[in-house]
């Protein structure tokens, strides 16, 4: 599968990574969440990396402290994360892509 290099959000030690792959979905890497092994926390400046008219088409669970839980298929594909430098408190999990839908836009008004 190939990748693309979005953005990432690094403090202290975090490596929050996003990637679009050729397939229509996203790469995150985010920290990995005790007991939940399809799951990331990840900081909300990550959004900000998002293609331009793309979302996260999944469920975003915002935890009250400047981050959100993101559930996704774990990546296991060794080239894949061959690529990437992921420490061993970070997990890569793979999310389809979704196309952003504005309130604000003329296709979302209902009867357009």
């Amino acid at each position: 599968m190939r990748t693309r290099f979005l953005g990432k959000s690094t403090r202290n030690n975090g490596s929050p990574t996003l990637y679009a792959t050729e397939r229509g979905t996203y790469i995150v890497q985010g920290w990995r969440v005790p007991g939940k092994d399809q799951h990331v926390e990840i900081p909300y400046e990550l959004l900000t990396f998002l293609e331009r008219g793309t979302c996260f088409n999944v469920k975003l669970d915002d935890t009250g402290k400047g981050t959100f839980l993101l559930t996704g298929t774990p990546v296991v594909d060794a080239e894949v994360l061959n690529k990437f430098d992921v420490p061993d408190h970070e997990l890569c999990i793979e999310v389809p892509m979704g196309v952003e839908v504005r309130p604000d836009e003329p296709s979302a008004v209902l009867g357009s």
